[in-house]
């Protein structure tokens, strides 16, 4: 269910109101975006490799249904069963009908996103399956009954203090008067509380961040190596993807791993970085007996063929939103739905409709340091005005602000009533403003001058000042 504009104007309060999410999310320069800054510095190359990462994703959704077939007939081949889905009722069902089949009861899940999109774990659950997310930030929020707040960092709006009362109200049946003065500690609690579950799970899934289409292969990327374990010991493992995730060779897929681990946490390469190729063989030791890979579609396709195609080169690495500064302020539960921060201001309105989502590309400085930082260079700026015109094109948005918007158009198409009327707001606004040289309050920005000024327009307007010299240069 994705948050209403009025929704989203009352989330965004409550979280600049919000201390302890303040708190974790003042981090967020120092921590993960002060790490990419300082990988990226360590690679002369970096530019390059982001320009040959947008061709690699460029290409293959130039060609999409080959690589996918391709990549159907290779993970055929070596063993694994591909299963296509064309929503995420579609999926839904196909991974139902594998756990029933296999008479599963308990299920192990790595870190994913699009598991996250179709609802998956409160599907399985109703069906009477007992679902474990086995990635640390994924297993505290599903204790408390959350969304994931980032891409990469799903507890990311939680502090250490939060954690440690919920593990201590999670996990009773450990001493109550066991310390837990550290990080190290919680991870320690928590590796020991899901090392049961994986050892008597009968089915694993996880996501994957890459298809490979000359070999078959998944390949996920974790720092905490739930991933590893939730595949490779049950004896069923399932693979959730979408078809955007399908990448041609192995040579391709390890350009995108360098710019994926620097963009995403700063790291040369992920902790973990694990390739799966079908199911365990006779000579192998470990390793599922079956092994499924559901494709989904869910409006890709849809994407493909629209202005909205760009967004899907994205590799989910989450730098848009370490870098964006409403995210920053609001973090990700304010944007209503599984993908927050600039991507999901794109993604968000072309999976759900763009009547429901409007609020999402206004939710945008347009800065451009999302831009600046996107490992395949996603025009997320143009792709989220495209979103407002269209938005605008509907209808939706307000009464005083589509009224305003078009006033607005009105003037700056008809150049010579724009500059009278921008000659009378440097005076009218000057003079009013008195000696003060700035605005505390106004009207029709209220909610931009709680926490500002704005400076008084003082002189000429930019129109006069051009006039006065020539082509820009003083007389």
């Amino acid at each position: 269910m994705t948050a209403s504009p009025a929704t989203f104007r009352e989330n965004a309060d409550a979280a600049l109101a919000n201390e302890r999410l303040q708190t974790a999310l003042a981090k967020l320069p120092g921590g993960l975006v002060a790490q990419r800054r300082a990988a990226v510095a360590a690679v002369p190359e970096f530019e390059t490799l982001r320009e040959e990462a947008r061709a690699i994703r460029d290409t293959t959704l130039d060609h999409l249904a080959a690589h996918l077939e391709a990549f159907e007939t290779k993970a055929t081949a070596m063993g694994s069963v591909v299963h296509w889905a064309a929503d995420a009722t579609g999926a839904r069902r196909v991974v139902t009908d594998i756990c029933r089949a296999a008479n599963a009861r308990r299920i192990v899940k790595g870190k994913s996103m699009v598991s996250e999109e179709i609802g998956l774990n409160a599907h399985l659950e109703a069906q009477g399956l007992e679902v474990i997310e086995s990635d640390l930030g994924e297993y505290i929020i599903q204790k408390r009954g959350e969304a994931p707040s980032h891409i990469i960092a799903p507890a990311i709006h939680l502090t250490e203090a939060d954690v440690e009362a919920d593990f201590r109200s999670y996990h009773m049946h450990l001493p109550a008067d066991r310390p837990l003065p550290n990080p190290e500690s919680l991870v320690s609690e928590a590796r020991g509380v899901l090392r049961e579950k994986f050892l008597t799970a009968d089915v694993g899934i996880t996501g994957a961040n890459f298809l490979v289409a000359e070999t078959g292969t998944s390949i996920i990327v974790t720092n905490e190596g739930n991933g590893d374990l939730s595949q490779t010991l049950p004896r069923i493992h399932i693979v959730v993807a979408t078809i955007d995730k399908v990448v041609p060779t192995l040579d391709e897929a390890m350009t995108l791993l360098r710019v994926l681990a620097r963009s995403a946490t700063g790291q040369d390469m992920t902790a973990y970085t694990t390739f799966a190729t079908g199911p365990r063989r006779a000579a192998d030791l470990d390793g599922p007996t079956e092994c499924h890979i559901v494709l989904v579609d869910n409006g890709r396709s849809d994407m493909l063929a629209s202005a909205m195609r760009d967004a899907l080169r994205c590799i989910r690495c989450g730098a848009c939103m370490n870098h964006c500064p409403v995210y920053n302020a609001i973090g990700g539960h304010a944007y209503g739905w599984v993908y927050p921060g600039p991507i999901g201001a794109v993604l968000t309105p072309a999976l759900l409709g763009i009547a429901g989502t409007s609020h999402l590309p206004s939710a945008s400085t347009f800065c451009g340091s999302c831009e600046a930082v996107c490992p395949v260079k996603i025009p997320l700026v143009s792709l989220m005005r495209t979103w407002r015109e269209r938005a605008h094109e509907q209808g939706t948005g307000s009464r005083t602000s589509r009224a305003l918007l078009s006033l607005w158009a009105y003037a700056a198409t008809r150049p010579a009533l724009y500059h009278l009327l921008a000659r009378f707001g440097v005076a009218f606004g000057g003079a009013l403003s008195r000696s003060k040289g700035r605005f505390s309050r106004l009207p029709i920005a209220r909610g931009w001058l709680r926490d500002r000024d704005i400076p008084a327009p003082q002189g000429r307007t930019f129109q006069q000042l051009w006039k006065e010299t020539e082509r820009g240069v003083p007389r």
